[in-house]
């Protein structure tokens, strides 16, 4: 790996090891130590190598085929993404009957997976030119959208969790008003907003390359205290805050769900009879089945998009950097595109007015979504918005 790279062309003495691999710092700036096709950036312009942390400058440039590979993983990520999550907000806010207040988070978590991916042209043209193609310019477009759609969507899923709490927990607090979820939208992207603008401005932290320097993100690298600091204040406010919420409102949803189920199943057996729900109640009883399985879903799919990128940040910060090699670090640029791509089918399962009106605008789907009863109230967004 790196290590022994780096000791063929300079004495051991110069090498430092106390950050990992890639920490030579006297020399893996100088042009005859990057040579052809051994060193990640051996192909980056001279005015453009201060963007890249030199922890990343002495690994070994991975093999053409694991650019291209990647480069293909995020086309199909981008048409999957852009498809369904164009088709949700298309839906959402043409329906007359899916446009709720609440659903307002949905469409807003839709636009902010939508920017998310569509941000992915540019990995994809570094990839297919095996590396740092696009510049400083490029980097810093790619993590300023990546930043604001990954803390904006944890936020939103937050106030999605919160929004379900009160609808199906505490019904008789009455729902969000529009007024009151347009106050919210504004506050989530106030919240999200700064983090997204201090490192491109350059008032705290900074973006650069990482992994295979075709994707970028904050600078987790850098061993100064004001960059720790920020990468503290950065998982706290953008994971854990938003995290928080959402398993505990979750929790209460799911709670609640069980505690109703366990009340009617002692009431009916005090009053001898096998089950309290009609037939018309049936249907009520698989919705909120359905909602606590939704609620662990999407508490399942935060956890495993955005979990390891809290734990390569906080590697990077504060723990063995020589864990995060390039591959490494791939992969949880992968996982948070991922989550982009499963939530608009998350909505199609869970949301029956969703998958009606897919049925009406786009029959060649055949969904096949039967028609509700016509005295069927409409719980909003009863079983959806947990995605």
């Amino acid at each position: 790996m790196a290590p022994s790279i780096l000791s063929d062309a300079v004495p051991a003495s110069m090498l430092s090891s106390a950050d990992g691999p890639g920490c030579a710092n006297s020399t893996v700036f100088r042009p005859e130590f990057r040579v052809s096709g051994k060193y990640l950036g051996w192909n980056v312009p001279a005015e453009e190598i201060h963007h890249i942390p030199e922890h990343w400058l002495g690994f070994e440039e991975p093999e053409p085929y694991m650019h291209y590979l990647l480069g293909l993983l995020y086309i199909c990520f981008m048409f999957v993404a852009l498809s369904g999550n164009g088709i949700v907000i298309w839906i959402f806010t043409c329906a007359k009957s899916l446009r709720t207040p609440s659903n307002m988070f949905v469409v807003n978590l839709a636009i902010l997976d939508f920017l998310m991916m569509a941000k992915t042209p540019i990995f994809i043209y570094n990839s297919f030119n095996l590396g740092f193609a696009l510049g400083g310019y490029g980097c810093q477009i790619f993590a300023f959208i990546g930043s604001v759609s990954g803390i904006g969507a944890g936020v939103t899923n937050a106030a999605i969790a919160f929004d379900r709490y009160r609808a199906i927990a505490r019904p008789f607090d009455g729902k969000l008003s529009a007024g009151k979820v347009l106050i919210i939208l504004a506050l989530i992207w106030g919240y999200t907003l700064p983090w997204a603008l201090f490192p491109l401005l350059g008032t705290w932290g900074r973006y650069v390359p990482e992994g295979f320097l075709t994707s970028c993100s904050f600078d987790y690298l850098t061993n100064t205290a004001e960059n720790k600091i920020f990468v503290m204040m950065l998982f706290f406010f953008s994971y854990v805050i938003p995290m928080f919420m959402i398993c505990f409102y979750y929790a209460q949803i799911v709670n609640h769900v069980f505690d109703h189920e366990k009340a009617l199943r002692e009431q009916a057996k005090k009053m001898n009879v096998d089950s309290l729900r009609s037939n018309q109640n049936s249907n009520q009883a698989s919705a909120e089945v359905r909602i606590a399985k939704a609620a662990i879903t999407v508490c399942f799919m935060f956890v495993a998009s955005w979990t390891p990128y809290a734990v390569c940040a906080l590697i990077g910060a504060f723990g063995n950097k020589a864990l995060l090699t390039p591959g490494v670090t791939m992969i949880p640029a992968c996982t948070c595109k991922a989550v982009a791509c499963i939530d608009p089918w998350v909505y199609a399962i869970s949301h029956p007015k969703y998958r009606l009106e897919l049925q009406k605008r786009l029959p060649f789907l055949r969904i096949n979504e039967p028609d509700p009863p016509a005295d069927t109230k409409s719980e909003g967004t009863v079983a959806t918005t947990e995605g």
